[in-house]
């Protein structure tokens, strides 16, 4: 603070004092003539850069005009050109998307119900099975429709990645998916080999599902149908034991209109359509059933009475004092009707002696084939005898009617 100011005020340079010492070295009168035309000052350098810049301006304008000229022939080649090559390649692009429009025609796919189409199963889920078959949206086939057999979930029938042939049975639900049955092709084809297996009077297996007072309730080829109690040649003492058993059956009705299949055990079994034993054979039998008035033996898977009145020569008061189901005895064919099905059987033919069938039954299957060869050639003389006696009768009426003939001529 005590410190005396500084004089900050520039201060001039003292001027050299003029001499004639230095006269001599000054430039002379000349070179000072030759610089007097520039500027000396900022203010005359200043007003000469509006000029300059109107020169160079002037000259850059010239520039540009020249080359221009000399560019413009070279410009219009190029442009030319371009036009050619855009036009080419506008016309490569109509001719592809004229070819792309073509192809989409080609494979623009129009499903409509019943039309049966191939498709890959790419995933299943509780509503069923995902299928991509070529349209814009995935297509379902509900579990439901997913086999003619009852099944629960899809995924027990498709496997992922594998192609399916499907039917399509309902349209467009409004997002694109369609819904597929593979069970309505299969139902179509369980039909058919019926109608063939008809046709060739072919007899197939059959699985009981209930019994009614009418017959059987049966399926055969995922079908159901159903076999008349007239048509039944097993015979048990409780039909309902037959469920869930398989049984022979001939077709006697198809009806896919009316869904109608109708069925015949009787005619599937052998013995009934007249291909196995015959009337005097003899057979092994299995009691069934025991009724009041005879018992039901099952012989090679059919049915037939032993009634009371042909088990022995003596008088049976009870049959189930003689005959229990689960009996094993040897039984002899007296008659058979192929159409209704029905076997008349009898242990009296066979017994030795009248009565050996409640005295000694063993003695009567031992003794069983020899009786029934006696039974047969009985039968025989007994038709020859018939024949004989027709042929008689016939030659006597033919006599009489000559000898008639003969009287009225003589008349």
């Amino acid at each position: 603070r005590d410190s005396p100011r500084r004089d900050v005020t520039p201060r001039r340079r003292p001027r050299a004092p003029t001499s004639t010492a230095h006269a001599s070295s000054q430039p002379p009168a000349s070179s000072f003539r030759r610089r007097s035309h520039r500027p000396r000052t900022m203010a005359a350098a200043m007003s000469a850069v509006p000029a300059v810049r109107a020169t160079v301006a002037a000259r850059s304008i010239v520039r540009r005009s020249e080359t221009r000229k000399l560019a413009a022939p070279s410009r219009s080649v190029a442009a030319r050109a371009i036009t050619e090559t855009v036009a080419e390649s506008q016309g490569a692009d109509s001719a592809l998307y004229d070819e792309f429009k073509k192809l989409l025609v080609d494979y623009e796919f129009s499903y409509k119900v019943g039309d049966r189409v191939s498709g890959k199963v790419f995933h299943c889920d509780s509503k069923g099975a995902w299928v991509d078959i070529g349209a814009k949206a995935a297509a379902l086939c509900p579990a439901s429709e997913s086999s003619l057999a009852e099944v629960r979930n899809a995924s027990a029938v498709f496997d992922l990645g594998e192609e399916y042939e499907f039917e399509i049975i309902k349209d467009d639900d409004g997002d694109g998916s369609l819904t597929l049955s593979i069970r309505k092709i299969q139902l179509e084809a369980a039909w058919d080999r019926c109608r063939e297996q008809q046709a060739a009077d072919e007899a197939v297996n059959s699985m009981v599902l209930s019994v009614n007072r009418g017959g059987l309730l049966v399926e055969v080829e995922h079908l159901r149908g159903f076999v008349p109690q007239s048509h039944i040649a097993v015979r048990v003492p409780n039909r309902e034991d037959l469920v869930g058993q398989t049984i022979p059956v001939k077709f006697l009705e198809v009806d896919e209109e009316k869904n109608r299949l109708v069925m015949s055990n009787r005619l599937a079994t052998d013995v009934v359509s007249g291909e196995g034993l015959g009337v005097g054979d003899v057979c092994t039998g299995v009691v069934q059933a025991v009724k009041p008035y005879g018992a039901f033996v099952d012989v090679g898977g059919v049915s037939g009475l032993l009634h009371i009145s042909q088990i022995s020569h003596d008088r049976i008061v009870a049959v189930e004092n003689v005959l229990a189901p689960g009996d094993e005895l040897k039984v002899l064919i007296l008659s058979k009707d192929a159409e209704r099905g029905r076997l008349s059987l009898s242990t009296k033919k066979l017994e030795p002696s009248p009565g050996d069938m409640l005295r000694n039954p063993a003695l009567v299957f031992e003794k069983a084939e020899e009786m029934g060869r006696t039974f047969r050639e009985r039968v025989a003389a007994a038709e020859a005898a018939a024949q004989a006696e027709e042929g008689a009768t016939s030659e006597m009426a033919g006599m009489e009617a000559k000898a008639s003939a003969d009287e009225g001529e003589e008349a």
